[in-house]
């Protein structure tokens, strides 16, 4: 029960409160004058909502295309996937026997389109409705099956429409100018004049292929093996289109209920099955809470989620590795790593476009299908030929005061402190200016710094830089040591 419009209403009961005529939505002060012993409990939305999102991923195994509808059910767009079931009839049953499994008493039905199937799983359970017979059957349902507000149906109610049969006898204008274009476009969809296609939770995949298990399945080595089927199937699906699979799922349906998903990505696209089987393993084998078969898998599924063209590759006549070899020898080792390590674990510098030396370089996901998350990608700048790297390699994450003694204010530095030992600067380049970047941040910007490349007595190159300038009255400039050349 929940608290609605200053009553405790009821959200939810069971087959004995149906049984009293206790009906979702009646007061509680009413549900108790019919059944004054009756047990309530204080309704929790968000529980509900992760046990039908569970319910929603066992459903999984007939459809990857299940969404939810309203706060108690499911629907399931099983176009194509009947034959792997033996009919609708089968496949409606078998259903129905999985959610009771899983503790859930359930009303089902099966039509050409999503509503029709909704209203004759409310108002004629469990039964399948052929494609073109919706109109026939529906006429007889009442006008609550349109899942209308209350106002609504009130309404149609006193105007003496009981049944669907009613409303489809009217013209259709009349309707929809007393009672909106949303009831009039409900009716013809429950009646099989007008389809509309579900959205699924998780976006359809590329390709996809599965298998069921006349018994379930308990050795990891006997799916390893049918999956490698499975991307056999699917590398000649994917050859056809001239691509290859970046990024795959992989999900096992166990016998209790219990779903996993194993997700796999790629360096570069792949056909390969021995190397996806490969890398399952090795996912698997780094999963903090194991691969369990319990009382065995009865179905697997991959489905291939992104991809990009991927053409034959010319084997070389000589001797040696080609540059097709080396990358693709580079792609697997990458793709081991990410399998035993995680996606985030593996990866690689990214150059940016910023003149700010603290965000000129980071590094992403090594798999990442962007360049980069926040900034404008770039190249890598190249070196001038002969010359001293512009930039140092290694910089401190907080750049380090230092104490600095020059002949006068503007002038690089004759020598500096740091950590207590005194540096004699012998050469000195700069001033490099580097004004903040006060569009990136909505804090104040720091202050412009003049940047100098210096060298000391004993060869070591230091970059250094004066914060502030000695024009602006308002700061007083100091230096810093922010990176070491090498």
């Amino acid at each position: 029960m929940e608290k609605e419009r200053g009553a405790l209403r009821i959200t939810a009961i069971d087959a004995n409160a149906a049984r009293a005529g206790i009906d979702i939505g009646m007061a509680l002060a009413e549900a108790r004058a019919l059944w004054p012993n009756l047990e309530t409990e204080e309704a929790a939305p968000e529980a509900d909502a992760r046990f039908l999102k569970q319910a929603s991923e066992i459903c999984e195994m007939f459809t990857p295309l299940v969404a939810l509808q309203g706060r108690e059910g499911l629907l399931l767009d099983i176009t194509g996937c009947v034959h792997l079931f033996g009919g609708e009839s089968e496949i409606l049953q078998r259903a129905r026997r999985r959610m009771a499994a899983f503790g859930l008493s359930t009303g089902a039905a099966i039509a050409s389109t999503p509503d029709a199937a909704w209203a004759f799983a409310h108002y004629r359970r469990n039964r399948v409705v052929a494609r073109g017979e919706e109109e026939t059957l529906a006429r007889d349902l009442p006008i609550t099956a349109l899942d209308q507000n209350t106002e609504t149906t009130m309404a149609l109610s006193r105007a003496g429409l009981k049944t669907l049969g009613d409303l489809a006898d009217r013209p259709s204008h009349l309707l929809a100018a007393r009672f909106g274009e949303d009831l009039v476009a409900t009716l013809g969809r429950i009646l099989g004049r007008e389809d509309i296609r579900i959205t699924p939770l998780r976006p359809p995949p590329l390709l996809m292929a599965e298998r069921h298990f006349p018994e379930p399945m308990t050795q990891m080595e006997h799916l390893l093996v049918v999956l490698g089927r499975l991307m056999g199937d699917l590398a000649s699906r994917l050859e056809a289109r001239g691509e290859g699979g970046r990024a795959f799922a992989l999900t096992l349906f166990r016998a209790d209920g219990a779903v996993r998903r194993i997700g796999i990505e790629t360096a570069s696209g792949t056909r390969d099955a021995a190397s996806l089987v490969r890398l399952a393993r090795l996912k698997m084998e780094a999963l903090a809470d194991p691969v369990d078969p319990g009382f065995g898998f009865d179905a697997l599924r991959l489905m291939v989620l992104r991809s990009e063209p991927l053409h034959a590759a010319q084997v070389s006549l000589t001797e040696g590795a080609t540059t097709a070899d080396e990358a693709r020898a580079l792609a697997d080792l990458l793709n081991g790593l990410v399998a035993r390590f995680g996606r985030e674990n593996v990866r690689r510098f990214v150059a940016r476009d910023t003149h700010d030396p603290a965000r000129a370089g980071g590094t992403m996901a090594c798999l990442s299908a962007s360049r980069v998350s926040t900034d404008s990608a770039t190249e890598w700048p190249a070196p001038e030929a002969g010359q001293p790297p512009a930039r140092p390699l290694t910089l401190f994450v907080n750049p380090q005061p230092i104490e600095v003694l020059a002949e006068v204010p503007d002038s690089p530095p004759l020598r500096f402190r740091w950590r207590r030992m005194l540096h004699e600067v012998t050469r000195a380049e700069g001033p490099e200016r580097i004004a903040p970047e006060w569009w990136r941040d909505a804090a104040p910007a720091p202050a412009t710094r003049d940047y100098y490349r210096i060298e000391d007595q004993a060869g070591h190159r230091f970059w250094i830089f004066r914060e502030g300038l000695y024009e602006d009255r308002n700061t007083q400039p100091r230096w810093f040591l922010h990176g070491l050349f090498p």
